[in-house]
Formats: structure tokens, sequence, C-alpha cells
């Protein structure tokens, strides 16, 4: 009986997880990148210079 409860609880979370992240997608949003490249370094280009 406690097992089918625990299942439950992690299916519902699991559930309303699924549909955040839908919810998120459809709004333009990302979980990787909240698209401030102001406060990202992930997308900038390298300020390595060219040696040739």
């Amino acid at each position: 009986m406690g097992t089918a409860i625990v299942l439950l609880l992690v299916a519902g979370a699991t559930v309303l997880a699924i549909r955040q992240i839908i919810k998120n997608k459809r709004a333009g949003k990302s979980i990787s990148c909240g698209g401030d490249c102001s406060r990202c370094g992930g997308c900038r280009p390298s300020r390595k210079t060219d040696d040739r």
C-alpha cells in the first residue's frame, strides 16, 4: 500500500514537471538559456586572437 502511494506521488510530480517544461517551451523559454546574453557566458564568442 505504501509503495502505491509513493508511486502516485512520484508520478504526479513527474507530470507537473513535464507540464511546466512544455509551458516554458511554448512561451519561448529554455531550460539551459534564459535568453539574457548579458548574464550568460555560454554563447559569447571566444576572445582568442588569430595568430597566423
